[in-house]
């Protein structure tokens, strides 16, 4: 897998930690440099651990269905991108507080990191190298945590759904290119 693939994963995955760090910004009375760090730091954090649970998983398993792994991969990043897109449908506003303790900030991490959970799979059956991997998306959203929560801020809900559908078509066509190459479509 290369850079620019890496990228793009690790941009799809962290739509939807932009998306809550908008949702987050929202609910800030007055924005301070520790409310982007706890996002950052909670939302990257936990995109490099569920990718490394995953990734252990699909090392374990991967002997049993090597022979299915890139439709393991469409099926997985298609749905989770579905997903996605289905959510960034929805217009009921998420309850977020102004809180960023330990207890409003962990589900919220965890939520937003499942699908790196899947990803982490995908990665052990594409034999990807994972510490870079893991340290690229945390990284990556850890940066666009920061941004998420700024942006929320100044300018309000509405790029909230567009985060969370680019990011699911961007898992989509990910899950479509790998398909592709195993099937010998794309070279």
């Amino acid at each position: 897998m290369g850079l620019l693939e890496l990228f793009v994963i690790a941009v799809g995955l962290s739509m939807d930690a932009f998306a809550v760090s908008i949702c987050k910004g929202l609910s800030v009375r007055e924005l301070k440099p520790k409310h982007a760090l706890t996002v950052g730091v909670y939302f990257g954090g936990f995109q490099m651990l569920m990718p490394l649970i995953g990734f252990a998983l699909g090392v374990r398993f991967q002997s049993f269905i090597t022979s299915i792994d890139h439709w393991i991969a469409f099926v997985l990043l298609g749905l989770i991108g579905a997903n996605m897109i289905r959510e960034s449908r929805e217009q009921d506003e998420e309850n977020l507080s102004d809180s960023f303790s330990f207890g409003a900030m962990l589900p919220l991490a965890v939520a937003t990191s499942i699908d790196a959970l899947a990803v982490g799979v995908t990665f052990a059956f594409l034999q990807v190298s994972i510490l870079p991997a893991v340290c690229f998306i945390g990284a990556t959203t850890f940066i666009l945590s920061c941004i998420g929560i700024r942006i929320g801020h100044v300018f309000g809900l509405k790029y909230k759904s567009r985060a969370e559908l680019f990011g699911g078509a961007v898992l989509i066509l990910m899950g479509t290119k790998i398909l592709l190459e195993h099937l010998g479509v794309l070279g």
